[in-house]
Parts: C-alpha cells; sequence; structure tokens
C-alpha cells in the first residue's frame, strides 16, 4: 500500500518532548512528566499514568478561586503522544527563567521544573480570579493554542481578552482595565469588560479566539 499521508505522518525520532505535528506533542519517557488530564491520544511502551495532586497550598487556591490545572502524572519507559482537540501546540524552553501560563492553555511539563498557582496581580474575584501557573527553573512547557498566537512585546502598555491571554513573562506588571462604562461589547467573545493589562520588558502571547470555554470548563 503507498500513499503520501504514511510519509507526512511517520512518528519523528527526537528525544524528549518535541512536535510531533502542529497539533499533536510526542514525549519520549524516560522517568516521569506531568500532562493535562484527558490529552493522551496514544502510547508505547512500559507507561502509566496517575492522578497528580495539586498539593496543599495549590490545593487551597485552586478550591478559592474555581481555577487549577488537572493534572497526571506519566511515569515509565514510552512514547506518550498527546494532543488537545487539535488545538496549535507550542513548546517553551526554560534556561533558568520563569513564565506565567493561563492554566487552560498548559498541556505538558518536564517533572525538573518548579510550579505554583499564583493570582494575576490587579485581579480581584471580580475578574473571575485569574490563578495562573507560574513555572521556574530549566526545561520544557507544552501550551496549546485555540488557533495560531500572535507574539506581543509589551514594552508598550498592551491590553488582552483576558480568555486569549495564554502566556506572559513573569516580570511584566499586570492590572485591571474596565471598560463598563464604555458599554461596548469589544472583546472577541463575550464582550467582558474587564482585559489584562500588561507592561515592561517581556512578551505575552495571545491566540485566536477566547478558547472554546464549554469544552475547557469540562477538561
Amino acid at each position: 500500500m503507498r500513499s503520501e499521508l504514511f510519509n507526512q505522518a511517520q512518528e519523528n525520532d527526537l528525544p524528549g518532548m518535541s512536535l510531533q505535528n502542529p497539533r499533536m506533542l510526542r514525549v519520549v519517557c524516560d522517568g516521569e512528566f506531568y500532562a493535562r488530564k484527558g490529552t493522551m491520544v496514544a502510547y508505547q511502551g512500559d507507561i502509566d499514568f496517575a492522578h497528580q495532586g495539586s498539593g496543599l497550598g495549590r490545593f487551597t487556591k485552586k478550591m478559592l478561586t474555581g481555577e487549577g490545572l488537572p493534572l497526571m502524572r506519566v511515569f515509565g519507559k514510552g512514547t506518550v503522544f498527546l494532543a488537545r482537540d487539535a488545538w496549535e501546540i507550542h513548546i517553551l524552553d526554560l534556561e533558568d527563567e520563569s513564565i506565567t501560563v493561563n492554566g487552560n492553555n498548559v498541556l505538558a511539563f518536564e517533572a525538573g521544573l518548579e510550579w505554583d498557582i499564583h493570582r494575576v496581580r490587579g485581579m480581584g474575584i471580580i475578574a473571575g480570579g485569574l490563578f495562573n501557573t507560574v513555572f521556574r527553573g530549566r526545561g520544557r512547557v507544552a501550551v496549546a493554542c485555540h488557533g495560531t498566537p500572535v507574539l506581543l512585546n509589551a514594552d508598550q502598555m498592551t491590553f488582552v481578552d483576558t480568555k486569549a491571554a495564554v502566556a506572559w513573562s513573569t516580570s511584566l506588571t499586570t492590572s485591571l482595565r474596565s471598560t463598563v462604562k464604555a458599554g461596548a461589547l469589544i472583546g472577541r467573545g463575550s464582550g467582558e469588560a474587564f482585559q489584562l493589562a500588561l507592561e515592561g520588558r517581556g512578551f505575552v502571547l495571545v491566540q485566536a479566539s477566547e478558547g472554546g470555554v464549554r469544552a475547557m470548563q469540562q477538561g
């Protein structure tokens, strides 16, 4: 049997965490890593999966805010393929650095990274809490974006729909901007009257939609 598909879809042979294609992550596991629950689409080898608790501090924040990161621990020796409703996947390499990621966009990360749930500065309960995940250290984080994202430099004040912000530099100053008095539906989706304002030396990654809100809440 012959088909161009067989060449195009052939598994790569890269070590560690890599992109199998723009919408599928391939992880060669010889130890452990962490992934979002429900994202495994295939695996080969001696691989096990287990619920990964947030830890007491992170669990408390999740209970108070309704936010969090539903994780599974993936361990053993083999190859695992992950995907999120055919969203685009991008890999971030941290080199003794930190980054803030919207919990809804986290797909997987290497076990050597430190992580915690932090409240976005300037964001109160009125804006839904906006407790996002901060990663620190050296290793890889895979994020899933609903559509092709844009990377913006925040050297000037930048405003982003709170559900469209995928990740941003932890060095940025954040605040909440309200457009209630404008009475305008300026956002991409629900017309929420709050935007995430960012400023400083760094970047913000913005996806092309609010991210399939219903699907995320079920994840």
